[in-house]
């Protein structure tokens, strides 16, 4: 049986920052260190089918994990992609309140921006609003100077890029189906029927990351949290976008609404919306929600013409909180938590775990680090 340092199962966004924070902090001359994917590919996942944004942390409850990584990561994440050259662009948003009803909840959205340490927020009137998009329809908005978008591919080249440098390894088409825990070391269980030890493991692997987390033999079940699918459909605009900033609508309970934003090139795109599902695989986009959108993006855009919409991609979040539930947090879970030597799972990573990768990977590091001093 191969042996190797450790193992991170999963090539997305959050796997590949994992895996670059672990074998930069791991001695250069012990560091054997893979990284597991059962695609042909990095990042065809969920890190593939979202919104690209660098989000700055406003809507986390106070005190969460999310929040804290969230903030430290926007920050972490626009200095290393300017020392990069990642294309990149902070484009800042603006989200709207759109009539006297949501006022209060808009006050409670800076608020809670405030509590979480979120920079350079400010209060909008109608007019100062409309002064920055005089397209947009609102009684008064927020202004988030640190939102911005990314090329989240080129961002994962230069996490493999740094990883591979460092002597590490990316297996593709490499799926892992279970593992046997031990304490001298997990065992990992290959779908072509061979078996790898590996001292530290890191299970990565997004929305399958709880059903393979019970094939883990020695880990107990109630440490596993149920999976749920939260689809998300995206609507791109035909033709030249109006908008030059991100538009949000008030936050809703499973998501941020039915928002505006632009890739590097300037298309506008509109999404996701929220459609359980009970299929990680379920990736077709939902053209009966198509009147939704519509009317969901008409309450900040009156001027949106009819046909403008088109459909576009869908994505799934990996949610560890189900519909009638309180959005969960993210769930770090190292052996302090589970007693299993050299494990650590990564739970529920939605948005924003893709702001939040570079510090998710110093997270885990930390907790691989204490685990084994």
């Amino acid at each position: 049986m191969d042996k190797v340092d450790g193992v991170v199962i999963g090539a997305g966004v959050v796997g590949l920052a994992v895996a670059r924070a672990l074998i930069q902090a791991a001695p250069k001359s012990t560091s054997d260190w893979l990284v597991l994917e059962a695609a042909s590919a990095i990042g065809t996942g969920t890190s593939s089918r979202n919104s690209e944004v660098i989000h700055a942390g406003i809507y986390y409850p106070k005190g969460s994990i999310k929040a804290r990584l969230c903030v430290d990561g926007n920050e972490m994440l626009y200095a290393y992609a300017l020392e990069r050259g990642i294309g990149h662009h902070r484009c800042c948003k603006l989200i709207v309140a759109t009539d006297e009803a949501e006022l209060s909840a808009l006050q409670a959205v800076l608020t809670k921006a405030q509590e979480n340490g979120v920079k350079g927020m400010c209060w909008l009137d109608r007019s100062q609003a409309r002064k920055m998009e005089p397209e947009m329809s609102c009684v008064a908005a927020l202004h988030s100077p640190n939102t911005g978008i990314i090329d989240s591919h080129g961002l994962m080249l230069n996490l493999q890029g740094d990883f591979e440098n460092s002597g590490g390894v990316v297996a593709f088409n490499s799926a892992v189906t279970g593992a046997v825990c031990s304490p001298k070391g997990v065992v990992l269980l290959m779908a072509d029927g061979s078996e790898l030890m590996a001292q530290t493991v890191i299970n990565a692997a997004g929305l399958t990351a709880p059903w393979l987390a019970t094939k883990f033999e020695g880990l107990a079940k109630s440490h596993v949290p149920t999976a749920y699918f939260a689809k998300g459909n995206y609507f791109t605009l035909a033709g030249k976008s109006p908008f030059s900033h991100l538009i949000y609508p008030i936050p809703q309970a499973a998501g941020l609404g039915v928002h505006l934003t632009l890739d590097l090139g300037g298309q506008a795109k509109f999404g996701p919306d929220v459609q359980w599902t009970d299929s990680p695989n379920d990736l077709i986009v939902s053209t009966e929600h198509e009147q939704n959108f519509y009317r969901e993006v008409r309450k900040y855009w009156s001027g949106l013409p009819d046909g403008a919409l088109q459909a576009g991609y869908a994505g799934i979040r990996p949610k560890i909180s189900g519909p009638n539930d309180a959005a969960a947090d993210f769930c770090i879970q190292g052996p302090a938590v589970h007693g299993v030597k050299g494990l650590v799972n990564l739970f529920g990573i939605e948005s924003p775990g893709l702001t939040s990768s570079l510090a998710i990977g110093a997270e885990v590091a930390r907790l691989v680090h204490e685990a084994s001093a």
